[in-house]
């Protein structure tokens, strides 16, 4: 679903954010296959066919640098939001992020001085097991300190702010203005939005599609989104809602034992309302017009938003209905139900009852 028109971010928000851009570079031990590899045997010409690649060392060897590239991407991707090709973080949480891209970068680097210690014998061995095809492995092999050049991790951390333009320089003001930089911050919003958007469905689809029980790991998520909207409330009005309707959802949860039946619904409806990045503005919305996260959860809780209604059985309340009431409601989704649209554009995952909120 598409988010709102009117969601917008003020260019006022950068003074409380700063912009990070991570370079991490990988080497990928691969070279180009050439026809003097084959000898002389006859291949097709260019126009019909192309050879592909060969790998001139063990992947196994450098899996744990892009292991360690995706954990810096995660990190990042939990504390701030994409911007202007790295991302927008919160300046009271910058001390916070270096320290952890630092820890990353330290065990970057031990990696590094570890491989490169062994790496002719990396190479050699390599060699010896693929001993039939050694020729073509040996002429494109590389030196370590060529390999020491590709594998990099660096970041640059500064702050962003519109340029001070003299109307006499430049009459066009406010085309300059808004053609570039302020474009950018006013989709920071939307941005939050559909990066929660999308952050939700992943969750839906490992932790809470078709479960009758979870554990309190199932917060774990959640509270991770929470963090994250609540470092970055300021980006747009709409998000500082959103963090109280999470809350309020957390305040309701029991606190000992598995989580299920009414509360495990609630969680439900929850995730599935963070997965519609439109209907969650127009609930925020309502918590800004004062009804209160707690009117947008009873909503949820009477009305789930899922796609059959839960029949609760005769006699008993919300909050003893059986778990396998439970089973024949709630959908299970595999990948292949929910198609890859762009994040902007989904289609609507569930229809979320209004009960008078808009």
């Amino acid at each position: 679903m598409t988010l709102p028109v009117s969601l917008s971010s003020d260019i006022r928000i950068l003074d409380d954010l700063l912009a990070l851009n991570l370079n991490i570079s990988l080497w990928s031990a691969r070279k180009k296959l050439t026809l003097e590899d084959f000898g002389n045997v006859e291949l097709p010409p260019e126009d019909l066919a192309s050879l592909g690649s060969k790998r001139i060392c063990d992947p196994e060897r450098l899996r744990v640098f892009g292991t360690l590239k995706a954990r810096a991407f995660n990190f990042l991707d939990r504390h701030g939001v994409r911007f202007l090709g790295g991302w927008a973080v919160p300046e009271d949480k910058a001390g916070e992020i270096v320290r952890e891209l630092k820890s990353i970068r330290d065990e970057f680097t031990a990696q590094k001085a570890a491989f490169l210690t062994e790496y002719d014998r990396i190479i050699d061995d390599w060699i010896d097991r693929h001993a039939a095809w050694a020729k073509i492995i040996t002429h494109s092999t590389v030196s370590g300190d060529y390999v020491r050049s590709r594998l990099g991790f660096t970041w640059q951390l500064y702050r962003v702010a519109p340029p001070v333009l003299v109307r006499e320089q430049h009459q066009e003001q406010e085309a300059v203005m808004h053609a570039g930089l302020a474009e950018e911050v006013e989709n920071l919003g939307r941005t939050l939005f559909s990066e929660t958007a999308r952050d939700a469905d992943d969750t839906w689809r490992r932790v809470y599609a078709g479960k009758t029980e979870v554990t309190h790991k199932a917060l774990s998520p959640l509270r991770t989104l929470r963090d994250k909207l609540k470092g970055l409330s300021f980006v747009e009005p709409h998000v500082a809602p959103v963090v109280d309707i999470l809350d309020m959802a957390f305040s309701r949860m029991p606190k000992k034992g598995n989580i299920r039946g009414a509360d495990l619904l609630l969680l439900q409806g929850v995730v599935c309302l963070l997965r519609d990045p439109a209907v969650l503005v127009e609930h925020s919305r309502k918590v800004m017009a004062g009804y209160g996260p707690a009117t947008v959860l009873d909503a949820l809780l009477h009305n789930p938003p899922l796609p059959q209604t839960l029949a609760v059985p005769e006699g008993k309340g919300d909050s003893s209905v059986q778990e396998n009431d439970f089973a024949t409601a709630l959908p299970v989704l595999s990948d292949d139900d929910i198609p890859d649209f762009p994040i902007a554009e989904l289609p609507p995952l569930v229809n979320i009852p209004s009960m008078g909120l808009w």
